[in-house]
């Protein structure tokens, strides 16, 4: 009916099918997850919550089947409510969590809702160093959260191996006493310490909040630590990334779960689940988007199942073996690899090239990441020393460890051609080639040739 837009989708298709996605923060979501985000609940409006009056067991899905009055300021919302309580009991089955909100349209919505939850404009908020790796929302200068919090930062002690430095942690927990103690990052390769933190943040009776946006599909699939299990209080995330879900935003919660509807609880830990529902909604953001929380829904289903777990260990591995690949010809690595998705190489100081050049070749030739700044940067934001990539939408595809030093070599071989734009054609269709090999799982399934 539109065909400019058509053919714009048509575009991003055929690019998306002839290229390889290396941004850490990106993948390819199933045909399931696709429809679902395209379904009738877009014309839906539901603000409020579904009722769980009656049901004990977050984990029964009978709950699907349960029409119970609602607490929607909107009415026919009896498919809305049975949907929304789906995805609520599969988030907590995925984290083991006491009570999950599925609403927040992103994870800067997600953290946003709780910092609104639990703090008053000026209180203190220690996170991760944004140059080090953590993330805009734990307090860059020209986010609105800044303009509201203080927040107090913490950094690598070694950048050489992405130890953070716990005893500085420490001391400026104690002197500062943080609220909130925020452990989470965008740009961060290693694995943090939870127990550490943890004893840390209740010394001074801290709220333990994760931002496990990137690594959170390595959580459910048992290869990264989840930080429920050391006392963390809330968990927030991304629903895409390594979950391989829609676009959208994740609050995890432990608690005591209560009604949002009525007056809020006094600010305790045991009342998190709830204050935090109530400053999703109303507090932060209106209407919820029912076709993202379909999708969600089917997205929970896919990682629940043995096969997503398989899924989650070939990311790691794929991860480490184009990390060393890289490093064997000539890629400086921050942190000196990965115990993750996610690789951050300083391709300043091994090539000397800017991330925003070595980005703009690298994508030529059909296989995208992203510049990225490296702790205290030489350079500028815009022209950083660093690029950032990782294996989440690749290990999609289906690519395993014997393909990962192609990806490496194509890597170096784009930033050593970048003046030479035949050689980048001819990168460009080695990438082509085989990346069609490769199809996107949202495409439909070809039919065997009789």
């Amino acid at each position: 009916m539109d065909k400019e837009i058509a053919n714009l989708i048509h575009e991003e298709q055929e690019r998306q099918r002839h290229g390889f996605e290396l941004i850490p923060s990106e993948n390819y979501v199933s045909r399931g997850v696709l429809e679902a985000n395209g379904s009738v609940f877009t014309n839906k409006y539901s603000e409020g919550y579904p009722s769980f009056e009656g049901l004990t067991e977050w984990m029964d899905e009978r709950i699907a089947e349960e029409i119970l009055p609602n607490r929607r300021y909107y009415g026919g919302q009896e498919n809305t409510d049975r949907m929304e309580r789906v995805a609520i009991a599969r988030a907590c089955r995925m984290f083991g969590a006491d009570h999950a909100n599925v609403q927040p349209h992103s994870g800067a919505q997600a953290n946003m809702a709780v910092y609104n939850a639990w703090m008053e404009p000026g209180d203190k908020i220690l996170g991760m160093d944004l140059s080090h790796g953590g993330h805009l929302t734990h307090g860059a200068p020209v986010t609105q959260s800044a303009q509201i919090y203080n927040f107090i930062r913490y950094k690598q002690k070694d950048t050489t191996t992405g130890e953070i430095d716990y005893d500085e942690l420490e001391e400026i927990a104690l002197k500062e006493k943080p609220k909130i103690l925020l452990v989470g990052y965008s740009a961060y390769p290693r694995i943090p310490d939870f127990k550490r933190m943890a004893e840390i943040g209740n010394k001074i009776g801290a709220l333990l909040m994760a931002d496990m946006a990137h690594v959170a599909g390595l959580i459910v699939g048992g290869e990264h630590p989840n930080p429920f299990d050391y006392g963390f209080h809330v968990i927030t995330t991304t629903t895409h990334k390594t979950l391989r879900g829609p676009r959208g935003g994740l609050i995890l919660t432990k608690g005591k779960v209560g009604d949002p509807i009525k007056k809020a609880p006094p600010k305790t830990l045991e009342n998190i689940p709830t204050l935090i529902d109530k400053s999703v909604f109303p507090g932060t953001q209106g209407g919820p988007l029912m076709h993202t929380i379909a999708a969600k829904a089917v997205a929970f289903g896919e990682a629940l199942q043995p096969e997503f777990k398989v899924y989650a260990t070939q990311v790691v591995k794929n991860a480490r073996i184009l990390a060393e690949e890289m490093q064997k010809l000539g890629f400086i690595l921050l942190t000196g690899g990965t115990d993750n998705h996610l690789i951050l190489a300083d391709v300043h100081k091994s090539f000397g090239i800017d991330g925003a050049e070595a980005e703009r070749v690298i994508d030529e030739i059909g296989l995208s990441l992203n510049k990225n700044s490296i702790p205290d940067d030489p350079l500028t934001m815009f022209k950083p020393s660093g690029i950032r990539l990782g294996t989440p939408a690749i290990t999609t595809r289906g690519l395993t460890e014997k393909e990962m030093p192609q990806i490496a070599k194509w890597l170096k071989a784009a930033i050593d051609a970048r003046d030479d734009e035949v050689k980048l054609a001819e990168l460009k269709q080695e990438v082509a080639e085989m990346a069609i090999r490769f199809p996107l799982p949202s495409d439909p399934k070809k039919k065997a040739k009789k």
